[in-house]
């Protein structure tokens, strides 16, 4: 059996195929992002998931595409971690940028963006995956992303910055106190994917004319530092994954023509696509 992993921040989505390369089950773990998330806790999550228990092993091969993988060591950390749990299987780490490829693929050269709790970009030409800009996480970068407007959500209402109206909805709705933000945003292991889940807010909102501009002057920023200094993105379509590019589609593409930008295709779970791509390319 093979497990194909696409892995966020938030959570992880797992297909595993049987030997005649069929679905033979999905399921779902938290994210596991090495930046967020202490490594010793990656395999105590996987074992609440009974799914994966009961196939652990069976498994011969792992493709783990996740977030915070861009760089060798958090590769290395993934796949010593589920190696101990899948202990007959050969497990490869990859970054999400590379599933995000594969997923949004569609026969020609395109940009390749991600918005879901975090954000990034590349270039693929159908081959060959041309990454140019660093992934600077939730502190400093991930613009347009779901922590990216939840900090904004988060920021504007201790600052009372929101409309009188929005500021009352929030309030009732999460009786949030500037202690128990605080404690979340620096004493826990998933601090971004505690600001994604206040999105929630914004999505349910997302008509209310101080949203919009909200979200529009986010997803403006992604496209400034995330695409424009791409030489391609004026001529290439630019392909989307992610919930935050799904949910807000509109806006997202609103930013890009103001920006002369193409969206094109836009995914909001890769997983399937991801899948398809394996069994007809690599497996």
């Amino acid at each position: 059996m093979v497990a194909i992993v696409d892995g966020g921040s938030t959570k992880c989505d797992w297909v595993i195929l049987d030997d005649f390369k069929k679905v033979f089950m999905k399921t779902e773990t938290i994210g596991f992002n090495p930046n967020n998330i202490a490594a010793e806790l990656i395999v105590p999550e996987i074992e609440k998931n009974i799914n994966l228990s009961a196939v652990r092993n069976s498994i011969t091969k792992v493709f783990f595409y996740g977030s915070g993988c861009g760089i060798p060591e958090n590769c290395a950390t993934i796949e010593r971690e589920l190696s101990k749990f899948f202990t007959k299987a050969d497990v490869l780490a990859k970054e999400d940028l590379m599933a995000a490829a594969y997923a949004a693929y569609t026969g020609k050269p395109a940009i390749v963006c991600i918005l879901g709790t975090g954000s990034n970009s590349c270039y693929f030409d159908g081959k060959n995956l041309k990454i140019k800009l660093p992934s600077l996480g939730f502190l400093i970068g991930d613009e347009g992303s779901g922590s990216a407007i939840g900090k904004q959500l988060v920021r504007r209402f201790f600052m009372q910055k929101l409309p009188k109206d929005l500021h009352e909805e929030f309030e009732d709705t999460y009786h949030l106190t500037i202690e128990d933000a605080l404690k979340n945003m620096y004493h826990t292991s998933r601090p971004n994917a505690y600001l994604a889940n206040f999105n929630k807010f914004v999505v349910e909102r997302k008509d209310h004319p101080y949203f919009q501009k909200m979200v529009f002057e986010e997803m403006k920023n992604f496209f400034e530092y995330q695409v424009l200094p791409y030489e391609e993105s004026q001529e290439a379509e630019i392909n989307f994954i992610g919930s935050i590019a799904y949910y807000y589609e509109e806006t997202l593409r609103s930013a890009a023509a103001e920006l002369n930008l193409n969206v094109g295709k836009i995914v909001q779970k890769p997983i399937e696509s991801l899948v398809n791509y394996h069994i007809k390319y690599i497996l």
